[in-house]
C-alpha cells in the first residue's frame, strides 16, 4: 500500500512539471521582453539632458520661469530634461563646453569668448525677444547703470570716485559694457573710488538699494522683471543711463549634445509663442518669443571685449 501511494505522488509530481513547463514555453511574448529588461545591463531608461541657467532673461525671483521651460521641454520633445542651477558663469560654460550639460541659458559675453575659440565648444540655439517696446522687437537688450533712487548722481561722469559694485567678471552687462564705456569716457587710470564683486545682478541692485554701494551696471532684462514682479529692491534704485543695446543672452548647446536633441529644442521653443500653455510661460517672463538668431548678434559685445583689449585695460578700476 506505501509503494502504490508512492508511486501516485511520484506521477502527480512528474505531472506537475510538465504542466509548468508546458506554462512557461507558452508565455505571452510582451512577459518575455519585460524579463529581459529587468536583466542588469539592459536598461531602456531615457538618459537625463541636461539644461543650465548662469544668466538669462528673468532674475533670480523667476528662477521657476527656467524650471516651467524645462518641464514644457520634457512634455513636448518627449525627452527627460533636469534643470540645473546655482553655479558661477564660468563653472556653467565650462561644463557645457565639456559636454557635462547639453544646453545652457548664458551670457552673451561666455558665448562669444566660447564661440571664438579655435574649436568652437557652444553652439547657438535661439535667443528670447523680449515684450517691452524698448528692445524694439529684436534680440538685444541694455545695461543699466543704476543708482539709488535718492542719489544726486545723474550721469555715468558723475560716477567717478564713487563705490562701483558688479556682479561677475564674465558678465556682459555687469562688466564688459561699462568697461568700454569708461575706455570711451578715457578714463582708465582708475575711476572709481571702491570696486567690489557682489556675485549676482540681483545682489548689486539690494547693495544699491540698501547703501551698501553708489552704482552698479546691471542686466535690464533683471531690473526690468524685478520691477513688474519682485519690486522689494528694484523699487529703491533709478536707471540714469543705458548702455547698448547688445546680443541678448542666448540659449547655447554643447559641441557635444546629440544634433537631434539639439534639433527638437530649437523646434518647440520657436513655436512655443503659439501654443497656449508656452505663451503664458513667455508671458510670465516678459518674452515675446524665441527666435533664431545668428552669431553676428554678438559682434557687438565682441566691439567692446576687443575694445578693452586693445588699450589693455581689462580690469575696472
Amino acid at each position: 500500500m506505501y509503494l502504490n501511494s508512492l508511486h501516485k505522488l511520484s506521477r502527480l509530481l512528474i505531472l506537475g512539471l510538465l504542466f509548468v513547463a508546458l506554462v512557461a514555453c507558452n508565455k505571452p511574448d510582451s512577459e518575455v521582453v519585460d524579463i529581459v529588461a529587468e536583466e542588469p545591463g539592459s536598461s531602456t531608461e531615457q538618459p537625463t539632458i541636461k539644461l543650465a541657467m548662469s544668466a538669462a532673461f528673468v532674475s533670480e525671483a523667476g528662477i521657476d520661469t527656467y524650471k516651467s521651460v524645462t518641464d514644457y521641454l520634457s512634455e513636448k520633445t518627449g525627452l527627460k530634461f533636469e534643470f540645473v542651477t546655482g553655479f558661477s558663469y564660468s563653472t556653467i560654460n565650462t561644463m557645457i563646453g565639456n559636454g557635462d550639460m547639453d544646453f545652457g541659458f548664458v551670457c552673451g559675453l561666455p558665448y562669444v569668448l566660447d564661440r571664438d575659440l579655435p574649436t568652437p565648444r557652444v553652439r547657438l540655439v535661439v535667443a528670447p525677444v523680449m515684450k517691452l517696446d524698448i528692445y524694439n522687437n529684436r534680440p538685444k537688450y541694455f545695461s543699466y547703470l543704476i543708482v539709488h533712487k535718492d542719489s544726486a548722481i545723474k550721469t555715468f561722469a558723475d560716477t567717478k570716485g564713487v563705490h562701483y559694485v558688479y556682479n561677475d567678471e564674465f558678465s556682459n552687462s555687469g562688466y564688459n559694457m561699462p568697461r568700454a564705456k569708461l575706455i570711451e569716457m578715457k578714463e582708465t587710470g582708475g575711476f572709481f573710488g571702491r570696486v567690489s564683486r557682489s556675485g549676482s545682478h540681483e545682489e548689486s541692485i539690494r547693495m544699491v538699494a540698501t547703501g551698501e554701494a553708489d552704482a552698479s551696471a546691471v542686466d535690464s532684462l533683471v531690473l526690468d522683471y524685478d520691477l513688474a514682479k519682485n519690486p522689494v529692491y528694484a523699487e529703491q534704485v533709478k536707471v540714469i543711463e543705458m548702455l547698448g543695446p547688445a546680443g541678448i543672452p542666448p540659449l547655447v548647446a554643447s559641441s557635444k549634445t546629440k544634433p537631434e536633441y539639439f534639433e527638437a529644442v530649437r523646434k518647440v521653443l520657436v513655436e512655443m509663442s503659439d501654443d497656449p500653455v508656452g505663451r503664458a510661460i513667455l508671458d510670465s517672463a516678459l518674452v515675446d518669443r524665441f527666435e533664431v538668431v545668428d552669431d553676428e548678434n554678438y559682434d557687438d559685445i565682441r566691439r567692446m571685449k576687443r575694445l578693452a583689449e586693445e588699450s589693455g585695460f581689462m580690469e575696472i578700476r
